[in-house]
Order: structure tokens, then sequence, then C-alpha cells
């Protein structure tokens, strides 16, 4: 009963984004990786590792993800993909901005040149971007990139019954 669940599961389309969704997350934080403990160790702030690290990694985990995980080709739904990524980069961006300075005051006493301090700041920045993983998976698959948008057919939708409504006024 159990494997059948299991292999229930892995048949699951999602499965394939999932994967590939995983792989670019896995090559932005890589390329954050590499940013933001360079600059912190260059002596640059906390939030300024973090802005300059996300942005990093966040332009090319958006075209790896538009078309290598959703495959979505064509012209770029600016609402949609654009504004809303750049929506939910933003409010990640202030969380990452928000546990790095605070990990940063946390550590504050331990010497500059020992690589601890270094270690558990850049810790905490992908222990945040680990803990968003599922929920800005969710987000892209049924928002960003969902070729659809459900925000924009619920207004057209009331926008329609409205036009509807008024035509069947008695003058």
């Amino acid at each position: 009963m159990l494997i059948h669940r299991f292999r229930a599961l892995l048949a699951h389309p999602v499965r394939g984004r999932v994967t590939k969704f995983a792989i670019s997350s896995a090559l932005a934080a890589g390329t954050s990786a590499i940013v933001f403990p360079l600059l912190y160790i260059l002596g640059a702030s906390t939030t300024a590792c973090t802005v300059i690290a996300f942005f990093a990694g966040a332009i090319p985990n958006w075209t790896l993800n538009r078309r290598w995980t959703w495959k979505v080709q064509g012209r770029v739904a600016f609402g949609r993909e654009v504004f809303a990524y750049l929506v939910i980069s933003v409010m990640t961006l202030a969380i990452l901005s928000l546990a790095t300075g605070l990990t940063d005051h946390w550590v504050k006493g331990l010497p500059a040149h020992h690589g601890l301090r270094v270690l558990l700041v850049t810790a905490s920045y992908f222990l945040v971007l680990a803990v968003l993983y599922g929920l800005r998976f969710f987000l892209y698959e049924h928002w960003i990139f969902s070729g659809r948008s459900r925000i924009r057919a619920a207004f057209r939708s009331r926008r329609q019954v409205w036009s509807a409504a008024r035509a069947n006024r008695i003058p």
C-alpha cells in the first residue's frame, strides 16, 4: 500500500519541475555562496552582502526556472512573471537581510579573523533560503509560471458579470 502511494507520488507531473527547481535553486545558491562570504570577508555590511549575493543568484534562477523548469516560451508576461517575481524576491530579500543582520549582531563577540563568524552568518542566509524553498516553488508553480493568472481571471470575471448585469437593467 505504501509502495503504491510512493510510486504514484513519483509519477506525478510536478515531480520533474520540483527536481529542476531544486537544481536551478542550487545553482543560484552556489552563486550566492561564492558572492556572500567574499563580500563579507572584504568588509561589506550584511545588508550589502545579502542584496548583491541574492541578485547574483536571482537573475540566473529566474531564467533557468522560466525556460527550463516551466518551459515558458515567447513573450514575458510582465505583470505575472516579472512583477510577481520581483515582489517575491523583495520579500525573500527582506527576510534574508533581517536574518543575516540578526546573526551578525549575535556573533559580533567572536573575533573577526575566525572563520566561524563568516560560516554562521552565511549559514543563516542559506537556512532562510531553505525554509522559503517550498513556499517559493508553490508561488512559482501556481502564480508566476503557470501560464495563466487566476488573479487576472478573477478580476476579468467580475468585470464580465458587472457588464452583463448592466446590460440587463431596465432603463
